[in-house]
């Protein structure tokens, strides 16, 4: 043994104090490594794993490769929810006047800052960064399930699906990470839910199959998509030129069933249709092992109702292993030029319902609108899908049974589809302030709780489908359908507020539920009255078919109109060109749609002598329609003449004209 002394009480001091300060540092690491954990902003845990109800099978293979979308939070939040309610409130300065992707992301969007911190921690971890954005929301990489795991401090566990017979893979723990860097959400990290078509195949069975349609132009006395058009617009000034619809797609689809469509039902179409890979999946569909019927028809229906757009763009992202909604969604609301009118037949269920609600407040600041299929299985929650159909930045479409006067012809009847998605949100979403009035006058709404669906249109199994290669009639249905149409719809109703020289529409309930709750709704909209879907179809809004389906063009100069602000009125004629012989007359239906509570009567005069106009007067509150009879004299040169209507009442004057081919 040493022998003590004080040189070796001076070693053991030294040592003690060494030995300390390791100690005092390493809990100081321990202490700072705890405190830079961030969770997540948003949930990733599923309930059925965090019960019990999913039975744990095994550990996730370490080397198994893992696909994920790194998503950070907004920026000024508060003041993005302020600007919306104001770009959609006509008396405000702000009122349609959107962003650009650019001006969005230097306002509200993730800095750059923060994006590239982001992407350093992702490759500092092991990701391989495989797209980025120009939003700065998200990122998209790849890495195995052992750097998720050191990256996240999660466990990634193979569980047993309690209602379906297969395996999925998710976190044992919500995920957090070694920064002060705080993440909004994580797509990717588990494949828990896989997502459904809001499409329902006819059988024997099938509640909502009423009887095939009858009175179509397709094959079989189907319905077209022109059909729709036909019945829903019914006019021709617009087609929507210069418009694009962006169609949401969790799968590829073939092209060559879009031609077989348009070379069987004897039409053509013209416009540009862009397959977009968000995250590089494939935009093809082999008809042995996949089905593009919903794509098909989502891309038919669009066309059906705007035959003229710009482009239809297809926005195409995996669903396996995993879903990936956050990078089509950030697809649609970053590509250039932006689609104004935005639809999805495509219903799932996330950890969070708020996970995608940055992207939707996204649409709504840059003037896109998101329409969403309230889905086939009745009244919310049923025994399918819904969200996203209940959240509150979406316009969610509910289905109906239509009924037309003819082939091509106008509308005839409509019920509520017994299989329509709707009802009081499953999700809890609070009650969206355009929605207290319509939920105040409707028996079977929530006064404090979201309502569904806000609109409707036809989704009864009358329909020309080709897909895989083949087509059929009066098989399919859903609010697959409807979605689908009401993008089109409002691709005519933006073509129509461009050319009178405004912005896009941007997201319409707050201008729908002004409509609907005011004096010209029943001009505006087919109330529909009768059906059910377990809440019944009653007078105004319901919870079947929401407001109800789109009736001809004067919804779409109310919604160009804004539904509300200063008193106004719009002036249309149907039809708008005619060939009348020589001595003989014609007929066009005359309708004005007022808005902001204008309340004058309106005194119609036209400019041509030789044509009699009658009558000259629309009574107070000045909304209506009159059959007009334009008398065309025996001296008349024949030719091409245009009669130019003018509409004059509380100090505002608007016209419009009729084309006349003198025989």
């Amino acid at each position: 043994m040493r022998p003590y002394t004080a040189q070796t009480e001076k070693l053991m001091i030294r040592r003690f104090s060494l030995s300390l300060l390791t100690v005092l540092a390493l809990l100081l690491a321990l202490n700072v490594a705890s405190f830079a954990q961030q969770p997540t902003l948003t949930r990733h845990t599923r309930d059925v794993v965090m019960n019990g109800q999913a039975a744990l099978v095994s550990h996730l293979p370490g080397n198994q490769t893992m696909e994920l979308t790194f998503q950070l939070p907004l920026r000024n939040e508060d003041a993005l929810k302020s600007f919306l309610q104001d770009v959609h409130n006509p008396s405000s300065s702000s009122y349609r006047h959107f962003l650009t992707v650019d001006e969005f992301t230097r306002m509200y969007g993730p800095s750059e800052n923060d994006y590239e911190q982001l992407r350093q921690w992702a490759e500092a971890n092991n990701f391989k960064v495989t797209a980025t954005s120009r939003n700065n929301l998200i990122l998209q990489v790849t890495g195995s399930a052992a750097d998720v795991e050191r990256a996240l401090h999660v466990t990634m566990n193979l569980y047993r699906h309690p209602t379906e017979n297969r395996l999925f893979f998710a976190p044992d723990r919500e995920p957090k990470t070694d920064t002060a860097m705080q993440l909004y959400a994580i797509g990717g990290l588990d494949n828990f839910s896989t997502p459904h078509t809001a499409l329902m195949k006819r059988t024997q069975s099938s509640q909502g199959a009423s009887g095939q349609a009858t009175t179509g132009s397709c094959p079989s006395a189907s319905f077209c998509g022109s059909d729709m058009r036909a019945a829903y617009y019914g006019g021709t000034a617009l087609d929507g030129t210069n418009q694009g619809v962006g169609l949401f797609e969790f799968q590829g689809t073939n092209l060559s069933d879009v031609t077989l469509y348009y070379t069987n039902a004897h039409q053509q179409n013209n416009v540009p249709i862009n397959l977009v890979s968000v995250d590089g999946a494939s935009t093809s569909c082999p008809p042995s092992s996949c089905d593009d019927t919903e794509p098909t028809l989502d891309i038919t229906q669009a066309l059906g109702m705007a035959p003229n757009l710009r482009d239809v763009n297809v926005y195409i992202g995996k669903q396996s292993p995993t879903l990936d909604d956050k990078g089509i969604l950030n697809g649609m609301a970053t590509h250039s030029p932006l689609d104004a009118s935005l639809s999805c037949s495509w219903l799932w269920t996330p950890a969070d319902n708020t996970t995608d609600d940055p992207i939707f407040m996204e649409f709504s600041a840059q003037g896109q609108n998101f329409f969403t299929a309230a889905g086939d299985n009745g009244r919310w929650p049923g025994a399918g899908f819904y969200w996203p159909a209940d959240d509150p930045f979406i316009v969610s479409v509910g289905g109906t049974d239509l009924t037309t006067a003819s082939a091509g012809g106008p509308w005839k009847s409509e019920t509520g589809w017994v299989d329509s998605g709707g009802g009081i949100s499953p999700d809890n979403f609070a009650i969206p302030s355009w929605q207290t009035a319509a939920a105040a006058g409707c028996t079977n709404c929530s006064k404090t709780v979201r309502n569904g669906p806000d609109v409707a249109a036809n989704a009864n199994f009358t329909f020309y489908v080709c897909a895989n290669g083949s087509c059929t009639a009066n098989l399919y249905g859903g609010t697959s359908f409807a979605a689908p149409m009401w993008a089109g719809y409002l691709a005519l109703a933006n073509q129509q507020a461009v050319q009178n020289g405004s912005s896009t529409l941007g997201f319409i309930n707050p201008t729908v539920y002004t409509i609907g709750g005011g004096s010209s709704y029943g001009q505006n909209f087919h109330d529909i009255t009768s059906g059910s879907n377990g809440w019944p179809a009653t007078v105004g809004y319901d919870l079947v078919t929401g407001w109800g389906s789109p009736n001809g063009a004067t919804l779409i100069n109310s919604l160009t109109a804004g539904g509300g602000g200063n008193p106004d009125f719009t002036i249309s004629a149907n039809p708008n060109t005619l060939t009348i012989a020589r001595g003989s007359s014609g007929q066009s239906t005359i309708t004005t749609t007022v808005s902001g509570g204008f309340n004058s009567s309106i005194a119609l005069t036209a400019n041509i002598a030789a044509a009699k106009f009658r009558p000259s007067t629309i009574p107070a509150p000045g909304a209506g329609t009159s059959t007009t009879k334009i008398s065309v004299g025996s001296n008349v040169k024949t030719g091409t003449h245009t009669l130019t209507i003018t509409g004059t009442g509380g100090g505002i004057t608007h016209t419009t004209t009729i084309t006349i081919t003198v025989q």
